[in-house]
């Protein structure tokens, strides 16, 4: 359909919400309290734990009790995780700080501490998501109007809704890194080009910046396109994009004094709360207002050449300030473990990966960013919002290649295909509207509906993998955005109870266990997936795979006291499987070496804990 058959069928569709539902923030409480009770609805029942599953999850607050319990505000290193002197965590204290703000909120009203941190971690990811289905509003009304931000609304609640990223207990900063990239994408493509809103995008993304280097490819593919506007549009895309430029500079600097300590100044690093990525950031928003004070006047190619100059020199600049941006996230899995997908946790996983493992939910990460990236190029093709399609197709593309090498820029591909689909859903719509007497139109808008829809692609998968029996359910629901690790590891309390009655020491355990020792426990633990510290998260691997002699030199050379075993952890299986002669063969065996002790009978589930014989 053309763009003229589109309005002409506009004109002839006759439903439209009328009454508040025809304002942004009426209609926005809405769509969030009926997520937010559908969410609170389907987990009050059945609630346990009240931090969520992932790691991520379980290091924000490990590192929140210790900053709640007097640790300085640049002081991000996590004292009992691998060797001595600790690990750096990398955790933004710009999200310990609301979370700590709520904590103390609940205990001054009277909650035991316990109550507040569970009351905290409730509340927090609930406000995100409603801050994630407004900015998907936002962006759907620049693009369709009322229409496409009822569209964008339905679109972000269900995404919310079949998500544990934004449950109760999800405190992991990728809920807002997703709110904080959708945002900016609905600004750039405000529709007046005003100063104001891209002086807010270019806040919001340095604040992104500030909270994860993960969503530095996709803040550079923002700002880029707005340097691509300005060369292209000269005087009439100034302002907006002068205002971007100092917007960024001004926030990424504030940021860069109030995260990072001044002693750290000089280092130069990947890591999203050091010099190196600030300060391309703050280069590129400096430079980006200068020329578009020296391109005044200026033909469009000369105009196109500065731009080309500024984007070479940055990106010469980035070899020598950040050339280690993304390791953390895209480093290759440890080698030694035979089983693809068992060296990390299964966001981390590749594409190859992933489809082998869990091809039943591959769908839900991987089909929407692809449709909505064709959906973009046909809007391009048949030139309707051409630079609005331009730039969400480029972002949505960078995050859908990035998925292609670690699950988790999944999240990042379905939340921004949430706005090109709103429109493509609306047009639809209108077309249906417009002839209800025609099955294909009304088929076609259906189809489109649920092909935006990751939760139907994971449905579908697992219908056609596991049957109608086992697509419905709670696990499948909420698959769509944030994959979980394969049950059987030993997680929570119980699984280390024993553990906790003993006293503080080194232990070495699987990496899946590592966040809950963290938390249940204050014992210094070697390793857990989180984190970038290689050689304390190999350590676990190597000694597992080692034979008797060897294994035991590398314990009593880390200092390690306690060795913490699971016998259904999926990576510990397929060492000792690979390795019959090492240490983890040995001890599923019931072989246990005279150096190692086992300190008690371990219950189904629960850590099997060996004490370390000193040297």
């Amino acid at each position: 359909m053309t763009r003229s058959t589109f309005a002409a069928l506009a004109a002839r569709a006759t439903v439209t919400p009328s009454g508040p539902f025809t304002r942004f923030l009426p209609a926005l409480s809405v769509y969030a309290a009926v997520t937010i009770t559908g969410i609170l609805l389907l987990v009050l029942p059945k609630a346990g734990d009240y931090v969520g599953p992932h790691d991520g999850d379980t290091l924000r607050l490990v590192q929140l009790r210790d900053f709640l319990a007097g640790q300085g505000w640049f002081d991000l290193t996590q004292y009992r995780l691998g060797a001595e002197g600790g690990t750096i965590l990398g955790l933004s204290r710009l999200i310990d700080l609301p979370l700590a703000g709520l904590i103390r909120l609940f205990a001054a009203v009277g909650h035991p501490p316990l109550a507040a941190e569970a009351l905290a971690l409730t509340v927090w990811p609930l406000a995100i998501a409603t801050l994630f289905i407004a900015a998907a509003g936002f962006g759907g009304r620049q693009l369709a109007g009322m229409i496409g931000m009822h569209v964008a609304f339905g679109l972000a609640s269900l995404h919310a809704f079949t998500s544990l990223r934004f449950y109760p207990g999800g405190i992991d900063a990728i809920n807002v890194e997703l709110f904080l990239l959708l945002a900016v994408a609905g600004l750039l493509i405000e529709r007046r080009r005003s100063a104001a809103a891209h002086a807010l995008a270019g806040a919001l993304a340095a604040l992104s910046l500030a909270i994860g280097t993960e969503t530095a490819p996709l803040v550079a593919v923002a700002a880029l396109g707005v340097a691509v506007q300005w060369a292209w549009h000269g005087e009439a895309f100034a302002r907006a994009a002068r205002a971007f430029g100092l917007s960024l500079c001004l926030a990424v600097t504030a940021v860069l004094f109030a995260t990072v300590p001044p002693s750290a100044y000089g280092e130069v690093s990947g890591n999203g709360a050091s010099l190196g990525l600030f300060a391309l950031a703050a280069a590129f928003g400096a430079g980006l207002s200068l020329l578009t004070l020296a391109g005044r006047d200026r033909a469009r190619g000369l105009r196109l050449r500065l731009a080309g100059g500024l984007l070479l020199a940055l990106a010469a600049a980035s070899l020598l300030l950040a050339p280690h941006g993304l390791d953390g996230l895209l480093s290759g899995a440890d080698l030694r473990v035979p089983e693809p997908g068992l060296a990390g946790p299964a966001e981390t996983r590749a594409i190859l990966t992933q489809i082998r493992l869990a091809p039943e939910i591959a769908g839900g990460f991987y089909a929407v960013g692809l449709f909505a990236v064709a959906v973009c190029l046909f809007r391009i093709r048949d030139r309707q919002q051409v630079e609005a399609h331009l730039l969400l197709g480029a972002l949505i593309l960078t995050a859908w290649l990035l998925t292609l090498a670690t699950v988790r820029y999944a999240a990042f591909a379905n939340a921004l295909s949430i706005l090109p689909l709103s429109f493509l859903i609306t047009d639809l719509r209108r077309l249906s509207q417009a002839e209800p007497e025609n099955i294909n139109a009304g088929f076609a808008y259906t189809l489109a509906v649920l092909a935006a829809a990751p939760i139907v692609w994971i449905f579908l998968g697992t219908v056609s993998q596991k049957g109608i029996g086992n697509a419905i359910t709670v696990p499948a629901m909420t698959h769509a955005v944030a994959p979980l690790s394969p049950a059987g590891t030993c997680r929570g309390a119980a699984s280390t109870a024993l553990l906790a009655r003993l006293s503080p020491r080194t232990v070495a355990a699987p990496s899946a266990s590592g966040p809950d020792i963290l938390r249940f426990t204050r014992h210094r633990v070697l390793s857990v997936y989180a984190t970038a510290d290689t050689a304390g998260a190999s350590l676990p691997v190597e000694i597992g795979l080692s034979p008797e002699r060897q294994a035991l030199d590398l314990l009593h050379g880390a200092n390690v006291a306690l060795l913490a075993l699971c016998p259904t952890d999926a990576q510990t299986i397929a060492v000792a499987r690979a390795y019959p002669e090492g240490l983890y063969a040995m001890l599923l065996r019931g072989e246990v070496p005279n150096d190692l002790r086992l300190v008690a009978a371990p219950k189904p589930g629960d850590l099997a804990v060996y004490a370390v014989r000193p040297q």
